[in-house]
């Protein structure tokens, strides 16, 4: 049966080689399960339910990628998306919860929609890489900024805005210990550091009084709380086109490069032949649809997959072994409800070293890309929202292009997005 659904002999890999690789995977991207309740809860859902919702929504999408196009990609809600979720569409903007899951329901239809009519792969041809980098680079700086704040690293002043924290406190000395563990551990070529440090601070917290046990092992949570409560209607209102524009195209850049990414990498992808990427991104795109209906922010493909592929992963049984190890992690819950925001907090910040590394992609040689760049990233951390960075990134860029003579640079995708975001500024103010 594994054979027939997964073509192992074709693509040279066996039984034992998929499931170790889809171990793998699991190790290095389970830190999910924690982070994403986390950052989530901040909104007023119960923790509880997000935890039972990750799992969920990480074993439908990789399952989905599994059995729709047979790559070897885990899938679960992705980092950045969570936090535009929580902080900027919850917090900043002022929707409720409820409403910011409608809102990720009709930016996975958009998505699909863009996937199957083929419109998506224009869209990433139209955007310059400069400001795909820093996009990613700008959401690492913001992810590292609320990493920051909760481990008590980075705490507000009257008088400069930010300062540092008190760095005596018992748990920010964790939240640094956690990210020493983290880095450490990764260069080291350790699978599963994040997750490992994770635990390791959980643990400590737990001996030191910052958190309790409440044991490992427990029946799911209800989710009743969050399935099936979005409110589809109650985000059609003033900042409904800012947040849409920033889910899609978050969504867009973020899985489209790394489906490609891993892909390559695994030989799936050969020059001149055909190969599976539509099908992979249709799976990504019902994936978001789906998690949005339990409950939790965008789901999406995770470049954490390179790991499960470096260990041979090269068809949908390793996507699939990550699905069903998703599904176990449901009986972790008090596991999961016992660690602290310091353990999760260094997490976040190593995941921002990471997504910071694209900033070696920007074109800094042309000032027009790299300004706009600038902009971006600089916005997104400094405004607290990741649509204001892509807004200031887009605008400045058509702005630059044309000011130096070098309209026709700009691709008519830029031209929309950045047209968009002048139409939001302009009419629709906070």
């Amino acid at each position: 049966m594994l054979e027939k659904l997964f073509k192992l002999k074709e693509h040279g890999t066996s039984v034992r080689t998929e499931v170790v690789a889809g171990i793998t995977t699991f190790l290095t991207m389970s830190y999910i399960l924690f982070v994403n309740p986390d950052i989530l809860s901040s909104t007023g859902m119960d923790k509880n339910a997000i935890f039972v919702a990750t799992c969920l929504a990480a074993a439908l999408g990789s399952i989905v990628m599994a059995l729709v196009a047979n790559w070897p990609i885990g899938m679960a809600p992705g980092m950045g998306l969570n936090a535009f979720f929580a902080f900027t569409v919850v917090g900043a903007m002022g929707f409720s919860w409820q409403q910011a899951l409608g809102a990720v329901f009709i930016s996975g239809i958009i998505f699909l929609l863009l996937t199957v009519t083929g419109v998506r792969r224009w869209l990433i041809e139209g955007i310059p890489m400069s400001l795909r980098s820093a996009i990613a680079a700008g959401i690492g700086l913001f992810l590292g900024l609320i990493g920051l704040k909760n481990a008590g690293i980075v705490v507000d002043n009257p008088a400069t805005l930010v300062g540092l924290g008190d760095l005596t406190q018992t748990g920010t000395l964790l939240a640094i210990l956690g990210f020493f563990i983290m880095a450490g551990l990764d260069a080291l070529k350790v699978r599963g550091s994040i997750l490992i440090g994770i635990l390791a601070i959980t643990i400590l917290s737990m001996i030191l009084g910052v958190s309790s046990f409440n044991g490992i092992f427990s029946a799911p949570p209800s989710i009743t709380s969050t399935f099936l409560q979005l409110d589809i209607m109650g985000v059609l209102h003033v900042g409904f086109i800012q947040v849409i524009i920033v889910f899609v195209l978050v969504e867009v850049f973020d899985a489209t490069g790394t489906l490609i990414g891993v892909s390559k990498r695994a030989g799936l992808m050969p020059e001149g032949k055909p190969n599976r990427l539509s099908k992979a991104l249709f799976a990504d795109s019902t994936a978001i649809i789906g998690g949005s209906l339990i409950g939790t922010s965008s789901t999406t493909a995770y470049v954490e997959s390179a790991a499960g592929v470096q260990a041979g992963g090269r068809t949908g049984l390793t996507a699939a072994v990550v699905a069903v190890l998703f599904l176990a992690a449901l009986f972790i819950s008090p596991l999961a409800s016992a660690v602290p925001a310091v353990a999760t907090a260094p997490a976040l910040v190593y995941v921002a070293c990471l997504m910071m590394r694209e900033m070696a992609e920007i074109e800094w040689d042309d000032v027009t890309n790299a300004s706009s760049a600038a902009m971006t990233v600089l916005a997104i951390p400094l405004t607290y929202s990741i649509a204001n960075g892509l807004a200031f990134g887009f605008i400045s860029y058509v702005v630059l292009k044309t000011v130096s003579g070098k309209a026709r640079d700009v691709h008519p995708a830029t031209w929309i997005v950045a047209a968009l975001f002048v139409i939001r500024f302009a009419f629709f103010p906070e």
